[in-house]
């Protein structure tokens, strides 16, 4: 399947995968995500990205499992920060899914914070989505990062890591949403949400439609 940003069957497919985690957006929006996702694996023919180069798949491990935790983002309050983005992700696509969101995205990549500064562009998202390229270290202010209402990140670090990375980071009342790559236990994440000054707020299973992947939205507020 060759890929085709405005295509339809892309658009299906993207719709379908929505669909499946009980989610929908507007054709426009879609759209945005298609082109997005074209940039990348135009991209990736030259500068190495991402592993998943095919399309349908691509839509599933990119856009979908981006946009899985729509709920959980939709409910915090404040500017999302987007810890080891990568290629966007998840920032990129939550942006264009909520018109609203003001986020950093941070990688200590540069060529993958030069792609997020080229799609930001492309995709019109700028002033409210900004790429960092920094090694994040727990001092926003030397690093010129402000106070996140969300701090997020998407298979970057385990979720003891993130939490403690995290804290520097967050505003008064601010929550740290884990996106992991498979159904932890809820005792231990409760346990060392407690281990580290937390509590567990919300803990979201699903599958992504096709591949049937495990993932896990995990929220932590500070206790």
């Amino acid at each position: 399947m060759s890929f085709a940003p405005d295509g339809p069957v892309e658009n299906a497919a993207l719709e379908a995968g929505l669909a499946a985690l009980g989610s929908s957006l507007p054709e426009a929006v879609r759209q945005g995500l298609l082109r997005y996702l074209g940039e990348l694996l135009k991209w990736n023919q030259k500068v190495n990205l991402t592993a998943i180069t095919e399309p349908r798949e691509a839509i599933e491990k990119h856009l979908v499992d981006a946009l899985a935790v729509l709920p959980e983002v939709r409910a915090a309050q404040g500017p999302l920060l987007d810890l080891g983005t990568g290629a966007g992700l998840p920032g990129i696509p939550l942006a264009l899914a909520i018109p609203t969101l003001e986020a950093t995205l941070v990688d200590a990549v540069a060529k993958k914070v030069a792609f997020v500064k080229a799609a930001v562009a492309v995709l019109g998202l700028a002033p409210r989505v900004k790429a960092r390229h920094l090694h994040a270290e727990g001092r926003p202010e030397k690093e010129g990062l402000g106070l996140a209402g969300l701090v997020v990140a998407r298979a970057f670090t385990e979720p003891a890591g993130l939490l403690e990375l995290a804290t520097p980071y967050l505003a008064p009342g601010g929550a740290v949403l884990a996106m992991l790559g498979r159904h932890p236990d809820r005792a231990d994440l409760e346990a060392l949400a407690a281990a580290k000054g937390y509590r567990l707020s919300a803990l979201r299973t699903y599958l992504l439609p096709v591949s049937r992947a495990e993932r896990a939205a995990a929220v932590f507020h500070r206790a």
